[in-house]
């Protein structure tokens, strides 16, 4: 199984660089980020005539969240309250940034992690709240049903100095602060690993690039873009990599996709 997790920056913008990366990738799921658009109005056609499902969580001008899947999805919901009590919830699913569903026995949790401006914001303190959440939401989960887990998607979070071009000074940057790197490791605390890390441990790669200053160009990017996997699928990954093509088109994401493959036992 290949699947895929591109924030998009717009899917509307990006609509023809998607198709055209899907045509030539052929992965089995592409999990979405920051799609920017209310649910009646995704592009779903374009994406349906090469054969995928679509699952979408969107909102209008901001975050959202979709999954394409040549097999249809089974258990699909979004938010973290179909999982995770209200109280403890409280307004975090009013920003559509979760996902999930399974298929071939894999459930997959796509993720758009809030950003959070700058450290001691209070957008900061969003962020850390939501990673909170999203810590007992993946708990819940596999407490209710152990199985093979893929989360992916844009985290918002350099784990580790190598994922930055010059971590300098990063500790007090967002993205980079030690709060938020304890947190996301509470999370993967649950039972998860870094797919990419098993096939790559050299610094120098990343998956994001500023717009500004060259930043693609100069290779000054962040790699913020992730799939964390159970034991199992840990196991049976045989490569992970990030797809810097699309990053090199007119007008393109500030992201690039990052494929895993997975080898499924079926018998």
């Amino acid at each position: 199984m290949k699947i895929a997790t591109w924030n998009v920056n717009s899917i509307r913008t990006r609509q023809e660089q998607v198709v055209d990366w899907l045509q030539t990738t052929k992965v089995d799921v592409l999990c979405l980020q920051e799609t920017k658009v209310v649910d009646a109005d995704f592009p779903r056609s374009p994406f349906e005539e090469l054969g995928y499902h679509l699952y979408i969580c969107g909102q209008k001008a901001y975050n959202g969240v979709a999954i394409f899947s040549l097999q249809p999805l089974q258990q699909v919901s979004t938010g973290f309250t179909t999982v995770v009590s209200g109280d403890e919830v409280g307004d975090l699913d009013e920003q559509k940034r979760v996902i999930t569903g399974v298929v071939d026995g894999v459930r997959l949790v796509n993720l758009y992690v809030p950003n959070g401006a700058s450290v001691g914001s209070d957008k900061y303190d969003y962020k850390l709240r939501w990673l909170k959440v999203l810590g007992a939401y993946l708990r819940s989960l596999l407490e209710k049903s152990p199985q093979a887990l893929c989360v992916c998607g844009d985290f918002n979070i350099a784990l580790e100095d190598r994922d930055i071009h010059n971590p300098q000074g990063k500790d007090k940057h967002i993205m980079a602060s030690p709060a938020e790197r304890q947190a996301l490791q509470e999370v993967l605390a649950v039972g998860l690993a870094d797919a990419f890390r098993k096939f790559t441990t050299e610094a120098g790669h990343f998956s994001w690039w500023d717009y500004r200053h060259g930043g693609f160009s100069r290779n000054r990017g962040w790699r913020i873009d992730h799939h964390y996997l159970t034991p199992n699928l840990y196991e049976q990954a045989t490569s992970c990599r990030i797809d810097t093509s699309p990053r090199k088109l007119p007008k393109p994401s500030d992201h690039a996709p990052v494929i895993v493959e997975i080898y499924l036992d079926k018998d």
